[in-house]
């Protein structure tokens, strides 16, 4: 399979995933999306779930919030970045998702969001092997779209992305709360004060 980048500029996605390392990845890299687009069914699936700190109780609210269904996954974070570690990663998303065909998904960049969490670049590395080994297929792929001029400053959206969503006011702000009073993040935290008022994304489309 091969892919190409895309400019969507019409959302026609009805089944789509967001596959994150951690919960309140999915709120704060791309919940404005989400949030958005409730016509769709989404899948949260966080593949390092249940071994963080966040409990199940709260990523259970953060789905209600968001309108998403969420599943947590026991792959420890690790320094192990090898290729048999690589398709262990793999597989263990595909036991997560609930189904292996979606119209849309959503992952980590190729660069991650930040500098660095290695673990990050991992999971949307294995997602986009999945997708063009067709063990997962989907239509198109969304990797998020973010940099930080090498730990420099807060994270911000990539201008140029092939999608770059600014968010309304209240969209935001609900976002905000997600990870602020449901996941609990203090406003002086990383994730508060970087909370991405435009979502960003780099797009992949199959072609056969």
């Amino acid at each position: 399979m091969d892919q190409s980048r895309t400019k969507p500029h019409v959302w026609d996605f009805r089944n789509c995933a967001v596959v994150v390392a951690h919960p309140s990845e999915e709120t704060l890299w791309a919940g404005g999306t989400i949030l958005l687009h409730p016509e769709s069914k989404w899948t949260v699936v966080a593949v390092s779930g249940k071994n963080g700190p966040v409990t199940a109780e709260r990523f259970d609210r953060a789905m209600d919030a968001l309108g998403a269904s969420g599943l947590r996954g026991e792959v420890p974070d690790t320094t192990d970045h090898s290729f048999r570690a690589a398709r262990q990663l793999q597989k263990a998303i595909l036991d997560l998702l609930p189904v292996a065909r979606f119209d849309l998904v959503i992952t980590h960049g190729p660069w991650e969001e930040y500098t660095r969490h290695r673990n990050h670049e991992d999971v949307g590395k294995a997602v986009f092997a999945l997708w063009e080994n067709d063990m997962l297929l989907t239509r198109q792929v969304w990797r998020f779209a973010y940099e930080d001029g090498g730990g420099k400053y807060l994270p911000r959206f990539v201008p140029d992305a092939d999608q770059v969503r600014w968010l309304p006011e209240q969209t935001w702000k609900r976002k905000y709360e997600i990870l602020t009073d449901i996941y609990g993040y203090s406003p002086d935290s990383f994730e508060a004060k970087t909370t991405p008022r435009q979502e960003s994304f780099w797009c992949f489309v199959r072609q056969r």
